[in-house]
């Protein structure tokens, strides 16, 4: 049950605070308006070292579904505990962007643009090709779910490994926000889109583009488990 509430109050602070940033930056009459995928990508790489911190000891900071069935196939936990985590993940995320919703709602309301507010809480490609949105996606999250499993076995220290995440986050968002957001992972993305369908603004025009959504929430899920694939033909 520990590992349950780790998951769920981890994923929850990772989304206020990487969704957070995107508030920030994106919605009008916000102090920060502006200032930047720079400051995303700072952001957003805080945003998962911060719980990775909290409840690294409790869980394994996994606060991704990707990561736990990856963890799974490399036989890090019991295939058992695998719901639990993934239920927990979502819920997380779903409370995580709810609070946004609340904190951020008078900007919200002062930002007409619907792809600019559902931007905030969920991915879209910069340019729509299911192929290579798809390719981009599944390609961000065999990477993530690669290196961190690599980096602990190699880095010594978990304390070190925990800041290295902080710079595979980055490293991704620099290589692969551009195309598709690099969501990697549903309970940052189908979930908060969910709470933005559910409670979001309703100006008569809300989309919550699950005609896309269903590709962040599919593609990181063959990728970490590709790479949990890979990992084990090389270090095992």
């Amino acid at each position: 049950m520990t590992a349950y509430i780790a998951e769920f109050l981890g994923t929850m602070i990772l989304v206020i605070l990487g969704d957070g940033v995107c508030c920030n930056v994106s919605l009008n009459k916000s102090g920060m308006k502006g200032a930047g995928p720079v400051h995303i990508l700072i952001g957003w790489g805080m945003a998962v070292m911060v719980p990775a911190f909290c409840f690294g000891a409790q869980s394994g900071a996994h606060f991704n579904p990707a990561v736990t069935i990856g963890v799974a196939i490399r036989g890090g936990m019991d295939w058992a505990l695998v719901p639990g985590y993934i239920v927990a993940q979502l819920l997380g995320g779903f409370v995580g962007a709810a609070i946004l919703l609340l904190l951020y709602k008078d900007h919200i309301k002062a930002t007409e643009e619907d792809d600019v507010v559902r931007g905030c809480f969920c991915t879209a490609p910069s340019i729509p090709n299911v192929g290579l949105n798809f390719l981009s996606e599944f390609v961000a999250t065999f990477l993530l779910v690669f290196t961190l499993a690599a980096i602990p076995g190699n880095a010594g220290d978990s304390a070190v490994s925990w800041i290295l995440v902080y710079g595979v986050i980055v490293s991704m968002g620099a290589s692969f926000g551009g195309l598709t957001g690099y969501a990697m992972n549903a309970a940052r993305d189908s979930a908060p889109r969910l709470a933005y369908q559910l409670l979001g603004p309703n100006k008569g025009k809300k989309n919550a583009n699950w005609a896309y959504g269903w590709i962040p929430l599919v593609a990181p899920i063959l990728g970490g488990i590709c790479a949990s694939l890979v990992y084990m033909a090389v270090f095992a």
